[in-house]
């Protein structure tokens, strides 16, 4: 057969799903789980704030904390992630008092508090509270409009997003909602990494009388309230990783608004409808701080036996003031596609707005080339060349005429295109390397209808002979998630084409 276009591909709707805080696709990293202990006492050591000490003891397989006195207590479950989520689930509440998380040093020098608040089985409140030594360094509301019929029975759920937070309630059957929210990084940057290495985390109780029954407490890396930006990760000259026999991707965990998101990696054998999270990515840029970037692209170099890409530094929306929006080489030689990862970061000259890039090795020319959106009127498509990876790129082709987002180059056949989403209903293909319109991808079903946005990222990947279909697509939405307050990007479900050739 020859060489097909790809606006003549038909492509096909298999499956959607929305991945929300997924149960089934969460990566374990402390747990604390009252009715499979022995030697509670050692395994959960409990710290009294204070001169009173609340009861604490096991009942019916729950943690129960109770006091008549007003006590503050700290029972610690694990290590400190802030990238992390926790969730607790709660049984039963009386009386008056506060629960959450403390996160802090062995010495208790500097603490980090999660607070909510509570009246019987209402929900008052949540409050963030910050103490370095003996001083105050912050104590404020981070409650949203919080039903006055809301219980604190179900699942408390704490989305860590570095800079900063959000708070769920979660009852069963019903989706998180929304609670509270902080940005605190002024207060305590916890993307430090002195605070990954020092600091624990505790279920924190305070009781002015009254009683908390948790039936468990976690942590864990979570697939968050939904997913973005969905990249193939690839080989050095752009040909998709088919690894063990399934596809690997990097997308963003959504949280809130920028910066609030995580750079995640996922799996899936083409053949099904299997997204699996396998772990978490942040960038060291060598000056002290974890940065959560996303929209990354990450190849595995073969000729140099290591782990490269190009990120966005979307993380520079955290201090604004100090720091701007640029695009990051990164670089591994641990593989970074399982667990929680670190991959060195560094500034190559690429300051602006320019994001979602997309880098190969083209042989033929012998010569790096990146396709990437950059903000001339609007998002549009560039092409851009260099002799190194890392440095020097010259622009070649672009900007297109379209809005372009989510850009990225794949072979279709023998020959390679570039692929952008649109905020015009369309995701358009041009040519390579000079980014001449083709024309738009061919799709049943498209991930969007009349009330959403449109700017997704189309990831095509051509597949070897002995599939059952020769192109597959992950794209996703641009639905927000519900009861979020304020500006907030926390889009979306994961859609899965396959592709025909007429």
């Amino acid at each position: 057969m020859g060489q097909v276009s790809p606006d003549k591909i038909n492509f096909v709707r298999q499956g959607a799903k929305r991945l929300v805080f997924d149960e089934n696709q969460s990566i374990p990293l402390a747990i604390l789980d009252p009715g499979n202990s022995v030697g509670f006492s050692a395994m959960y050591p409990t710290t009294h704030y204070g001169n009173d000490g609340a009861d604490v003891g096991i009942e019916d397989g729950h943690l129960i904390i109770q006091s008549e006195k007003e006590t503050e207590t700290g029972i610690w479950f694990g290590g400190f992630n802030p990238f992390a989520t926790y969730s607790m689930e709660v049984h039963g509440t009386k009386g008056n008092g506060e629960l959450g998380f403390e996160f802090s040093d062995a010495k208790q020098e500097q603490r980090f508090l999660i607070k909510i608040s509570f009246e019987d089985s209402l929900i008052t409140g949540a409050r963030l509270s910050v103490f370095a030594g003996d001083q105050v360094v912050a104590d404020e509301s981070m409650a949203m409009d919080i039903d006055a019929s809301e219980k604190i029975k179900g699942k408390i759920v704490l989305q860590m997003l570095g800079s900063g937070l959000t708070i769920f309630v979660k009852h069963t059957g019903e989706l998180p909602k929304v609670i509270a929210q902080s940005n605190f990084n002024t207060y305590m940057d916890l993307r430090n990494k002195s605070y990954l290495q020092s600091f624990q985390s505790k279920v924190y109780v305070h009781l002015k009388e009254g009683r908390v029954e948790v039936k468990k407490a976690e942590m864990k890396l979570s697939t968050g309230i939904g997913l973005a930006d969905i990249r193939a990760i690839t080989y050095e000259n752009g040909d998709p990783m088919l690894d063990q026999g399934r596809l690997w991707y990097t997308m963003s965990i959504r949280g809130r608004a920028l910066p609030h998101h995580i750079q995640g990696v996922f799996s899936m054998d083409p053949t099904v409808f299997d997204v699996k999270l396998e772990g978490i990515i942040v960038f060291d840029r060598n000056d002290g701080l974890l940065r959560n970037e996303v929209a990354s692209h990450i190849f595995y170099d073969r000729e140099n036996n290591i782990w490269r890409g190009i990120t966005t530094g979307f993380s520079a929306y955290a201090n604004p003031s100090k720091e701007k929006k640029q695009l990051l080489a990164i670089e591994s030689k641990k593989d970074p596609r399982f667990g929680f990862s670190i991959m060195k970061a560094a500034p190559f000259g690429m300051v602006g707005d320019i994001e979602d890039p997309h880098i190969l090795f083209d042989t033929e020319a012998k010569k790096w080339r990146m396709l990437a959106c950059e903000n001339n009127g609007g998002y549009k498509a560039i092409v851009l060349e260099s002799d190194s990876w890392n440095r020097n790129y010259k622009r070649m082709a672009g900007p297109v005429e379209h809005n372009s987002t989510g850009t990225s180059i794949q072979k279709i056949g023998d020959k390679r295109y570039c692929f952008s989403g649109s905020s015009e209903r369309k995701i358009y293909i041009y040519s390579y390397p000079d980014l001449k319109e083709v024309g738009s991808l061919n799709m049943d079903l498209p991930p969007w209808d009349e009330r959403s946005g449109t700017r997704v990222w189309p990831n095509v990947v051509q597949l070897p002979e002995g599939y059952p279909f020769k192109y597959v697509a992950l794209m996703m939405d641009r639905f927000n998630y519900p009861s979020q307050s304020g500006p907030h990007w926390s889009y979306g479900a994961v859609y899965l084409y396959h592709g025909f050739e007429e």
